[in-house]
């Protein structure tokens, strides 16, 4: 054992408190898009669909995602401050934004690429919605009272 380690620090995963481990799996539920984005670049190769079309909506999607989670902390924010006509701002800002980012990138690598990356990155982008929509409903029954929840 290193003198620096905590004893906390050697609880096997096993050991860990229920509570732990549920929110080791609501975060695994939550990054479940990336995960299938990650997964869609083998099947684009094998595929042989063109790889811009993979860029164009992965790209697009990651940047949405990273401007909905700072949207979350604002949102927060609101909710301490008890400004809910803010937080419910900023949620319809940020939705609305990620929306028009990939339908974006959607046309203009169908308009500039090919209109096979267009359709690539359409239907990459409908499996990445459907997963999304599908871990948000599960995160949101697993922990409906979540910090930050627009109740």
């Amino acid at each position: 054992m290193d003198p620096g380690q905590s004893p906390v620090e050697r609880v096997p995963v096993a050991a860990a408190s229920p509570q732990s481990r549920a929110s080791h799996g609501s975060d695994l539920v939550r990054h479940l898009d990336l995960l299938v984005l990650l997964l869609a670049l083998p099947v684009f190769i094998l595929a042989d669909a063109p790889l811009s079309g993979y860029l164009a909506a992965g790209g697009a999607w990651i940047i949405g995602r990273v401007g909905v989670d700072v949207a979350a902390r604002r949102r927060r924010e609101a909710l301490l401050a008890g400004n809910r006509n803010a937080a419910l701002g900023v949620t319809a800002f940020a939705t609305m934004g990620r929306i028009w980012l990939v339908a974006g990138a959607i046309l203009l690598v169908g308009l500039l690429d090919q209109r096979d990356a267009g359709l690539a990155a359409a239907v990459l982008s409908l499996v990445l919605v459907t997963v999304s929509l599908a871990t948000s409903f599960v995160t949101h029954v697993m922990d409906p009272e979540a910090e930050g929840t627009l109740r």
